[in-house]
């Protein structure tokens, strides 16, 4: 028992010298763990290589299942209204056309002016006004059988919402009124941007057709974030 106590003594002191030669931080050992543990952590940058413990430490979600080794790229992020913008789309397609002209009756109170607050174009480059949903600002498109000639949706009109029709500017009602409605082929040069679509709308919200527009958009925000139902993997494995 004696020789016992004697080892736990010599034990108790070892340990105790050792103790006193280590650099031992002045605070407490229980505040530089909680220290430690509320210190921020660095986010993760894209295009790294990264443990999966460290994933596990930053919260990063992913699916345990899909785990196919030890170790992890971040993908970039995608702007939702980016991801939206590159679905899957046809340049070429046979759509309705109408005409109209800057001194109708619905369009006396813009006068020549378009809805992104430019002037109406008849040129070798034209104007067109479509729901921005399905054409956003910014499309351009060729009709066939009309060479040299580029058409850029820069505006919208109400009762084109919903539809796939598309509104062709004329600078004259003679030129409307000869017009009237064709059913043509297009080819579609450059998408617009949804984003710059959803920025000039935002203010103007009171309307009605402004806000199915709108929710058209968010529509395809949420097609391109969730392609076939599924949920998206933050981290490629």
């Amino acid at each position: 028992m004696y020789n016992s106590r004697l080892i736990t003594s010599g034990l108790y002191g070892v340990l105790l010298a050792t103790l006193s030669a280590c650099a031992l931080p002045k605070q407490s050992l229980l505040s530089a763990w909680k220290e430690m543990r509320h210190k921020s952590v660095a986010p993760l940058e894209t295009g790294v290589k990264y443990e999966v413990r460290k994933a596990l430490a930053n919260n990063v979600p992913f699916r345990p299942s899909t785990i196919k080794r030890y170790t992890f790229v971040l993908d970039d992020p995608r702007p939702p209204l980016l991801m939206a913008s590159n679905l899957d789309r046809n340049s070429q397609m046979h759509v309705r056309t109408t005409a109209y002209t800057h001194n109708e009756s619905d369009h006396l109170i813009y006068g020549v002016k378009n809805a992104i607050g430019t002037n109406l174009r008849f040129g070798n480059v034209r104007s067109a006004a479509a729901d921005w949903s399905r054409f956003p600002v910014g499309t351009q498109f060729r009709i066939a059988g009309q060479p040299g000639i580029t058409y850029v949706v820069d505006d919208y009109g109400s009762a084109l919402v919903g539809t796939g029709t598309i509104d062709l500017y004329k600078p004259s009602r003679s030129m409307m009124d000869n017009w009237g409605v064709r059913h043509v082929d297009i080819e579609v040069i450059q998408w617009g941007s949804f984003e710059k679509s959803m920025d000039l709308m935002r203010d103007r919200t009171k309307w009605r057709h402004v806000r199915a527009m709108m929710e058209g958009i968010e529509a395809r925000l949420r097609t391109a974030a969730l392609p076939h139902g599924r949920t998206p993997i933050t981290a490629s494995l």
